[in-house]
Parts: structure tokens; C-alpha cells; sequence
């Protein structure tokens, strides 16, 4: 079965921007179906010029991810149809101590401007990678910071 093991954390400052690699990715997503106390979130997400439907299972550090591409103008109209709110965001890719990072700055909704989240994808849980020094409070397995409750609001 397909899993992701990530883990997340809030950013501190702007020291991050320094290390970016290669140009931002502008993103909308919203959930169809967002995660209840142990059930799980069906994602729609338009990235670049590329859309994907993801399903994933509940959980902290290690889940479930199911990740199929959609023809974007269908991902578009499937936003539409998200109950929650869209987020707009850009992600950024910032390798750190060997590990692939990415930045995720939030624009929309208002109430998210200027959030800035980090998440590094690990090949096992029990890998500890590196932790840059603009890396804040660590949120990996609190449900608030999931996208699927930022969305929901």
C-alpha cells in the first residue's frame, strides 16, 4: 500500500528563501471529502500546469496516499466543488542536509496569508533527517495544521 511519512513543521522567518531551488510552484487546492475523527480526505490539487486527485488515510507521521493525475480542466471544476475553501498557495523547493524540503507560502484564503509551512517526505519513520535553523514549532500529527483543516476553516 502506498504511505506517506512526512513530517511538518511551522517556519520562522524568511531565511528559507535563501535556499530555494529552482522557481516556485503556484497551487490551488480543496477537498471534496475532508478527514472526520479517523476517516479520510479526498484532495483535489491544480499544480502548475498539472492536477491530481489524492486520497489520504488518517494519521500523523506515517498514512495512507493514494495520488492519480487528472486532466486539469476537470481538477478545476472539481474545485468548485470543494464545501471548504480553496487554497492558493506556492510551494518551493529547498533541499536541506541531503533531504528534498518544501515550503508551502499561503495566499488565500485571507485568514492564511503569510502562513509558512515546511514538510519533508522521509523514506522511513524511524529516518531523522537534518532540521534547518528557519524551522519552527514542529506540527507533524496535530490535525489543526493538516491542509484538509486549514481548508475546512
Amino acid at each position: 500500500m502506498p504511505v506517506e511519512i512526512e513530517r511538518k513543521f511551522l517556519v520562522a522567518g524568511d531565511a528559507w528563501r535563501a535556499a530555494v531551488e529552482g522557481p516556485g510552484t503556484p497551487m490551488r487546492q480543496g477537498y471534496l471529502s475532508a478527514p472526520g475523527a479517523a476517516g479520510p480526505s479526498v484532495r483535489i490539487r491544480l499544480a502548475g500546469d498539472h492536477a491530481f486527485l489524492t486520497v489520504k488515510g488518517p494519521g500523523g507521521l506515517v498514512r495512507a496516499e493514494f495520488e492519480y493525475p487528472v486532466p486539469p480542466d476537470h481538477a478545476a471544476a472539481m474545485l468548485d466543488l470543494c464545501p471548504g475553501a480553496v487554497l492558493h498557495k506556492t510551494r518551493w523547493s529547498v533541499p536541506h542536509g541531503g533531504h528534498p524540503w518544501t515550503v508551502d507560502e499561503f495566499h488565500a484564503p485571507a485568514r492564511l496569508a503569510g502562513l509558512v509551512l515546511a514538510e519533508v517526505e522521509l523514506p522511513a519513520a524511524d529516518v531523522a533527517p537534518p532540521l534547518p535553523d528557519w524551522l519552527g514549532q514542529e506540527v507533524t500529527g496535530d490535525p489543526a495544521w493538516t491542509n484538509a483543516a486549514l481548508a475546512a476553516g
